[in-house]
């Protein structure tokens, strides 16, 4: 499923193309993906133009002179696709079920072969109060999210920290890849309660401390890269995400610990259904 640093580069890509252009036409192909479309999706943005294009945890903002917002969530295989003016194909693949033609010739495609994405129409004013929205934590890579804001967050917490920081009403836009990654640099063990990390009553700890600057750290490579690409993922341009090339511990369950000085081996577990990779030596 695409994280936040593959959300963020597709929110790059489409605002350097679509950023104040104005929507002539979306065809819907189906009656919905993971959800059905809004009934009035089309109506509500066709003649409309783009403000800005944002993001929130793993979810696109793309906002409206109007004031509606366009929310999407690429689900587990979608992806849009620009074509410049005059590059429109002669016929479009099966799986692109939305289809954007712009006034100004340029097109973008919604393509989703598993159908796990969703989209929303979100009308002015309503946008924090929006079910998929109201109750995400900050973002990582706010100043809000600090060694405090964690710490209150895991307070009392019994759970992996693993599980905590893919809790999106945590943190908001982690997934499972950069988990994996973010507590293997902080050296941190994704067995370890989340209340340990907080501390007693909640205090700031060295861990925790860790485990922000690396969520950052990691976060913002991992943009720089245009995110990582395992099997669908690719740019609006068609490019990949070449973050995958460093990773430290994700999919190299056998190896050798990338940590200088460590002689463990990656391990792979499962925790709330997901494959866990870690190495049990330098994280504790």
């Amino acid at each position: 499923m695409p994280e936040l640093p593959e959300v963020e580069t597709v929110r790059k890509g489409l605002a350097k193309q679509l950023l104040g252009g104005a929507i002539e036409n979306i065809d819907l192909r189906r009656e919905g993906l993971r959800f059905p479309f809004p009934q009035e999706l089309k109506e509500r943005l066709e003649g409309s133009v783009i403000v800005s294009i944002d993001r929130r945890a793993k979810y696109l903002l793309i906002r409206m002179d109007s004031g509606f917002v366009w929310l999407v969530h690429l689900g587990m295989t979608g992806k849009f696709t620009l074509y410049h003016p005059n590059e429109k194909p002669s016929e479009f693949a099966k799986h692109d079920h939305v289809i954007v033609s712009m006034k100004d010739g340029t097109v973008a495609t919604y393509n989703d072969p598993r159908r796990f994405g969703y989209m929303d129409l979100i009308k002015p004013d309503e946008e924090w109060t929006n079910r998929h929205l109201a109750r995400l934590g900050c973002e990582p890579l706010s100043d809000d999210f600090d060694t405090a804001n964690l710490c209150d967050k895991l307070k009392g917490k019994k759970n992996p920290i693993k599980i905590a920081l893919l809790d999106q009403r945590i943190v908001a836009g982690l997934g499972n890849i950069y988990v994996c990654e973010i507590l293997h640099r902080a050296g941190v063990s994704p067995r370890r309660l989340s209340s340990s990390i907080a501390g007693k009553n909640g205090k700031s700890t060295k861990m925790a401390k860790k485990i922000v600057d690396e969520t950052k750290q990691v976060l913002r490579e991992a943009i720089e890269a245009g995110g990582s690409t395992i099997s669908d993922f690719a740019t609006v341009d068609g490019d990949l995400g070449y973050f995958s090339h460093s990773f430290t511990v994700y999919g190299r369950d056998g190896e050798d610990c990338s940590k200088t000085n460590c002689v463990g081996i990656v391990s792979k577990i499962v925790q709330g259904g997901r494959s866990t990779f870690f190495c049990s030596k330098c994280q504790r």
